[in-house]
C-alpha cells in the first residue's frame, strides 16, 4: 500500500469527537508497551508519527489517524496498566465499551500480542470481548524479531491457544524492526475498504 498522506485528525474520549465523515476504521487494541506506536509508524511508512514512549499507559485518547485520505488507523488506550487509578481505568474502559458496541464505521479490530509473552488475562478478556460482539480480529504477535526462529512456533502455538482463536480470525506474525506482517496486513486493509 502507497501512503500518500496520513493526519491525525481527531483525539477523542466521548462519541461527540468521533470523525463525521463516515470512512471505514482500523482500530489498535492491545496492553500498554504492546508495540501500537511501532505498529502505526510502521504501518504509515513514517518513523516518529505515533510517539512512542518508555511509559506505559501514555496514550490516554483513542487517536483517529487518516491514512490516504480513504481510512483510519484509530489507536486506543493500552489496558492492563497497573499504574492508572481504578477509576481511570474505568473511564478508559467505558470509552473503549461506547466504541466498540456502538461505532458503524468501525470495520476490524487489530489486537496486539507481544510474541515474546503468554497472553495476559487482560488479552483474553479483550477478545471474548470482541468475539461477543461478533467484531472480526486479527491477532498481531508483535516484536517477533525478539524471539529465536527456533523458538516461533512454540509461541505461535502458546498464543494461539491461550486466545482459543475462532475460524475467520486471523493471526499474523509482525515485526517492525523486520517489517515482517506489514504486507499482510496492507493487504488485508485493502480488502476491507
Amino acid at each position: 500500500m502507497k501512503i500518500n498522506s496520513v493526519n491525525l485528525n481527531v483525539l477523542a474520549v466521548r462519541r461527540s469527537q468521533y470523525p463525521t465523515d463516515n470512512k471505514p476504521e482500523f482500530l489498535l487494541v492491545g496492553r500498554s508497551n504492546v508495540g501500537k506506536s511501532s505498529f502505526i509508524n510502521t504501518m504509515i511508512n513514517r518513523k516518529n508519527y505515533a510517539k512512542t514512549s518508555s511509559n506505559p499507559g501514555k496514550t490516554q485518547t483513542i487517536n483517529f489517524y487518516l491514512v490516504n485520505d480513504e481510512f483510519y488507523l484509530v489507536d486506543a488506550p493500552g489496558y492492563g496498566y497497573a499504574n492508572l487509578s481504578k477509576e481511570r481505568q474505568k473511564k478508559f474502559g467505558l470509552m473503549m465499551e461506547d466504541y466498540l458496541t456502538s461505532r458503524e464505521n468501525l470495520k476490524h479490530v487489530f489486537m496486539l500480542v507481544d510474541f515474546r509473552n503468554k497472553p495476559s488475562k487482560d488479552d483474553v478478556m479483550m477478545y471474548n470481548f470482541l468475539k461477543h460482539y461478533k467484531i472480526p480480529v486479527t491477532i498481531i504477535a508483535t516484536k517477533t524479531d525478539k524471539v529465536g526462529i527456533t523458538q516461533h512456533i512454540k509461541h505461535r502455538n502458546m498464543i494461539l491457544k491461550e486466545l482459543d482463536l475462532v475460524v475467520g480470525d486471523d493471526f499474523v506474525m509482525f515485526s517492525s524492526i523486520t517489517k515482517q506482517g506489514k504486507e499482510e496486513i496492507s493487504k488485508k486493509i485493502l480488502r476491507t475498504i
